[in-house]
């Protein structure tokens, strides 16, 4: 080991290094560390210097990684976890960590689940900034580069360097608002809610949505030689919780959890219907890179986010989760 050339490395110009990874902007990056914009702007400067390498371009007020600083992105997190595991001792404390978590959640469950997470870190670690986005096309290489902390996200073939925990499993069902022709049947058919148009949520966030595209509901009907007639399709879940309220159009979702959509939205859930062939289940997963696994402060919020799942999937009264 060169002990030397390690003597003439800053410790601290790692840490701006992965800030300014993280948040691809001199200025975000300074706050995140406490310092002063011009400060961080030396900072960058130092890498430079020693890296040997401009690190950035800078595209409007966005920085590019180049290709030397992508390959630290990828080894940087891992190295820092390391050293903050060997200098921290004794038994970890939320209340004394601070930092920001980031997390991607898409917005169906988010709108319960993260909601209860934030209040949680607010009364056991409120040192903690919980970043919440709902975009999970891409969370492999982010989780790999640092990116995210967590992702949630239905269950799929992903890399093996990211571990995927069970957090909940859900079952379909229709919803439609109180006082819909169909809110007072005890089971409702296939020809019963076919009669009535469709507003389709993108279950997973999509830049685009389209008519055309085909959900797992529309494929199953195309089976049996049936199809639905769909009024809207979206990916805004407020645009479609309202419409639906608004009108006698059904959504197809899943059920779980504690009764939010009719405490909050007066809506009325039915069971999915028995002459209707369909996946019984959907597991949802919580993604982790392996990395972060000795964490302490990972290892204590994973537990807190199975936690909360698990009472959220068996609870006193079913609740919804979109499924189109």
């Amino acid at each position: 080991m060169n002990l030397q050339k390690l003597s003439r490395l800053d410790l601290n110009l790692l840490v701006a290094l992965q800030a300014l990874l993280e948040e691809k902007s001199v200025t975000r990056a300074a706050q995140r560390l406490f310092i002063t914009q011009p400060a961080m702007s030396r900072v960058l400067q130092r890498l430079r210097q020693q890296l040997d390498d401009p690190l950035f371009t800078r595209t409007g007020n966005i920085l590019i990684p180049t290709p030397k600083a992508q390959e630290l992105q990828l080894r940087l997190p891992m190295l820092l976890d390391g050293i903050l595991d060997m200098v921290t001792d004794g038994e970890f404390d939320p209340a004394g960590y601070v930092g920001e978590i980031t997390i991607a959640v898409p917005e169906f469950i988010a709108i319960s689940l993260a909601s209860q997470l934030t209040a949680l870190l607010n009364k056991y670690a409120p040192g903690v900034i919980l970043s919440v986005s709902s975009e999970t096309d891409s969370v492999a290489g982010e989780l790999s580069a640092g990116v995210l902390d967590f992702a949630i996200d239905i269950k799929r073939e992903i890399t093996t360097e990211v571990t995927a925990r069970h957090l909940a499993i859900f079952s379909p069902s229709i919803w439609m608002r109180e006082g819909h022709p169909l809110a007072k049947k005890s089971r409702v058919t296939l020809d019963e809610i076919l009669q009535y148009p469709y507003v389709q949520y993108y279950l997973l966030i999509a830049k685009r949505v389209s008519a055309r595209t085909d959900a797992r509901f529309d494929r199953a009907l195309r089976e049996q030689g049936r199809s639905r007639s769909k009024a809207m399709v979206t990916n805004q879940l407020m645009t479609a919780i309202e419409t639906i309220c608004a009108s006698d159009c059904l959504m197809v979702s899943a059920k779980f959890g504690s009764g939010m959509e009719r405490e909050l939205y007066r809506i009325v859930t039915k069971t999915y219907p028995d002459d209707l062939p369909h996946e019984g289940t959907v597991p949802l997963v919580l993604l982790q890179h392996k990395r972060t696994l000795g964490s302490p402060i990972h290892q204590w919020l994973s537990e807190k986010i199975v936690d909360l799942a698990r009472d959220m999937e068996n609870p006193h009264e079913p609740q919804s989760m979109l499924f189109d």
